[in-house]
């Protein structure tokens, strides 16, 4: 079973590199951001305690979004492979996914890293939001914080991969097209 992780900043493009990949490769695809927007549409209890933090431009805490991740391998035992997109943004969450996978025999084939600067973030998103109807992120503060998180807490991700030799950064300035060649090489 293959495990590969789809990293960058917030706007970087990870959700439309996913779609492609899927497409190509047939993984079974994990966004946290797609399963915490389906709790919040539905109005459970984690869908509210998410909302309230996502809106902030804080992150949802590790054991909700590990316990999705976990459910979600356990309830697709026959998918060829994973590809993660928005986890793990912490050391911490790549530790638990790095237990989790331990457990079943397996491992993180590959982090495949998007990069974009931070003016480009701030770009994207906004034009994200007016594309995408995503209200929490068409304030400034609110993209200023996410990327300030995205530096603080999920950019020591990569230095976790690259320890393990499981690290690969492709430049995502270019086209969708561009950035999705360069990541095929890589899978």
């Amino acid at each position: 079973m293959k495990y590969y992780i789809l990293f960058g900043p917030p706007g970087a493009g990870k959700g439309t590199q996913a779609k492609l990949l899927v497409e190509k490769y047939g993984f079974h695809h994990v966004s946290t951001g797609d399963l915490l927007r389906k709790e919040m549409a539905a109005g459970t209890e984690l869908g509210l305690k998410a909302k309230s933090l996502i809106e902030a431009g804080n992150l949802v805490p590790d054991e909700v979004v590990v316990g999705m991740i976990h459910s979600e391998i356990a309830n697709n035992p026959d998918v060829i492979g994973f590809l993660f997109d928005g986890f793990p943004r912490t050391t911490a969450q790549a530790e638990s996914l790095d237990a989790m996978l331990k457990e079943l025999g397996q491992s993180v084939t590959s982090c495949l890293s998007i990069a974009i600067s931070d003016d480009m973030v701030a770009e994207r998103i906004a034009n994200r939001a007016m594309i995408e109807n995503r209200p929490d992120d068409t304030k400034p503060e609110v993209i200023a914080n996410r990327i300030k998180t995205y530096h603080e807490k999920t950019e020591p991700v990569m230095n976790y991969y690259k320890a393990q030799n499981k690290y690969s950064e492709v430049d995502g300035s270019g086209t969708i097209e561009e950035t999705f060649v360069k990541i095929s090489a890589l899978v």
